[in-house]
């Protein structure tokens, strides 16, 4: 049933007193530091490692992963948990590579490095981008989608989920990065354990149609009646292919999602940003070894929905509006058949889920906003307290502005995390080449950089269409093209998103390669980063964790290939 019992709401209540409670606590006891611009929006030198990775998953995890990956779980099985299991290897990249430059170059926000790199107005074309795609795409998307969820499973108003979802993440926003950073914490508890409860209890209704209990004789049955959804690489004839085509996921566009997402992300590296190197990557190193639990929590709760499904359950429940099987109604439909208590338990770890990310996201930004175009732009000589005024008015400001147009962008018709990844996945490789030889090719001009910013968002455009003025067929035996369905009918044979995505990557390196030698040739200066090789060594504690992710990622692909 879409209610929540007494014992629910108690529940939630607990959650939610507990962090608002610590964030004041936290707060009052940093306040005579809020004045400075740096430490509220970068807490710099004062997150412990913990604290940095768990504030990495909690403002990674929110309801596109909840509900929209569930769903994937639903309808595609494991391989979707490529994301999330390839992002565990890619932030030990960025720990040892992409943070030592930030730190060793004083970077705090993204433009400021394509600033310093590059020149201003590269950094004030992706400065304004960043700010249009964090609100319009990722905050509204976040927002809505979590409001469904919660409506899902509370049976509250639509409007009124989005307004107490915006108004809880305006006042954990407001204290600024420590505030977010430590609550995080606790909301990832929440998360994990509410997640991991909710697996459990799913996995164990599997059991039961098996006339058996516990979470291990539900896996294996779960894995004997849906053995086609424990595979994570598909070849052409999977009708999931255009989604996740076959070792592009292991070799290909995967990294550049990944990379460009842990590595070139104000949202994310932003957690790092305020601390020492050990600091840091002890942070992400951690956030990896949390990654590599999510697709227990986000994936398998799927998986089991459709075992469920298949045998003959939640017919209705899984129905959308239109009597049509809508697979993102997985996590909902499990959570509704939790015992009262645990239910409040999960919706407490929905809502840390969506308010940790919504926190996240309107923090990037109102710094990228205050720094980079406010300090820079429009008042040069702001004073501290007139940067932090600044950046809380665009908090509100922000999430204001997602909840008035979120309900008009038809986020739940294309799901949450195919809305994300289309419209992020036009300009990621270009702003990835651009980060990537800014980092380690002095000779990168700007020049190179301003076609990375324009030239791959166009070329991406242009691939997206190319099937509809050009047969691709021939590039289906390469494994790069698949024949797809339109809405109206007609079958083209497409390139799959993550194929696109390393076409326009590679393009747009070897462009930006062209342009930087003529103008080398051309005596155009360049600035580049103080890099030192020196930077990129690390500790053994360090190499230790690394390699022991690193095998057991091995040992998953190996064993679920």
């Amino acid at each position: 049933m879409k209610t929540l019992a007494t014992a629910d709401y108690i529940v939630f209540l607990i959650y939610f007193v507990t962090v608002a409670t610590y964030g004041l606590w936290i707060y009052r006891r940093k306040k005579s530091a809020t004045s400075d611009s740096k430490d509220y929006f970068l807490a710099e030198g004062s997150l412990t490692w913990w604290a940095i990775g768990t504030s990495l998953i909690a403002s990674n995890i929110s309801s596109e992963q909840f509900i929209a990956m569930s769903g994937n779980g639903f309808k595609m099985g494991l391989a979707i948990a490529t994301y999330e299991w390839m992002a565990a290897a890619t932030l030990i990249i960025v720990a040892v590579f992409f943070i030592p430059v930030y730190l060793k170059n004083k970077i705090y926000t993204m433009p400021q490095f394509l600033s310093e790199r590059y020149n201003g107005n590269v950094a004030m074309i992706m400065a304004v981008f960043w700010l249009l795609l964090y609100v319009i795409v990722n905050l509204t998307s976040i927002l809505y989608l979590g409001a469904l969820a919660i409506n899902g499973i509370s049976g509250l108003n639509i409007d009124l989920c989005m307004y107490m979802l915006a108004f809880f993440a305006i006042i954990i926003a407001l204290g600024g990065m420590k505030v977010i950073g430590y609550t995080d914490v606790i909301q990832v508890v929440f998360l994990i354990f509410g997640g991991l409860v909710t697996t459990y209890l799913a996995l164990n209704k599997v059991a039961e149609l098996n006339g058996q209990t516990g979470m291990v004789d539900g896996f294996n049955y779960m894995m004997n009646q849906s053995e086609d959804h424990f595979h994570m690489i598909f070849d052409q004839t999977n009708s999931n292919f255009p989604s996740l085509p076959g070792l592009t996921v292991l070799i290909g566009g995967m990294w550049i999602v990944n990379l460009n997402y842990w590595g070139c992300n104000q949202y994310i590296t932003q957690r790092a940003l305020g601390a020492d190197l050990k600091t840091a990557r002890s942070g992400i190193l951690f956030a990896a070894f949390l990654k590599l639990l999510m697709p227990v929590i986000v994936v398998l709760p799927g998986i089991a929905a459709y075992v469920i499904y298949t045998k003959g359950g939640l017919q209705t429940e899984m129905l959308g509006p239109d009597g049509v099987l809508n697979p993102d109604k997985s996590y909902p439909v499990l959570l509704n058949l939790l015992p009262a208590g645990l239910k409040g338990l999960a919706f407490a770890a929905l809502t840390a889920a969506v308010v940790a990310s919504l926190a996240g996201k309107v923090n990037s930004i109102s710094t990228i906003f205050t720094l980079d175009i406010f300090k820079k732009k429009m008042r040069p000589d702001a004073s501290e307290a007139s940067l932090v005024r600044t950046g809380k008015i665009t908090v509100v400001v922000a999430m204001l502005l997602a909840v008035i147009i979120a309900p008009f962008l038809g986020i739940d018709k294309k799901g949450g995390f195919e809305f994300i990844q289309e419209y992020t996945g036009f300009v990621s490789p270009g702003i990835f080449a651009m980060f990537i030889l800014g980092f380690f090719w002095k000779k990168t001009s700007s020049n190179a950089a301003m076609f990375a910013t324009i030239g791959g968002f166009l070329l991406s455009v242009g691939l997206k269409f190319l099937p509809f003025v050009m047969n691709l067929e021939f590039l289906s035996g390469f494994g790069f093209s698949t024949l797809v369905k339109q809405e109206d009918g007609a079958l083209l044979y497409e390139i799959p998103f993550l194929d696109r995505m390393g076409f326009v990557f590679i393009i747009c390196i070897i462009v930006m390669y062209i342009i930087s030698k003529i103008d080398h040739a051309r005596g155009v200066p360049v600035k580049g980063l103080e890099i030192d090789t020196k930077m990129f060594r690390v500790n053994s504690g360090f190499a230790a964790g690394a390699l022991i992710i690193v095998g057991i990622l091995v040992a998953l692909y190996t064993l679920f290939w």
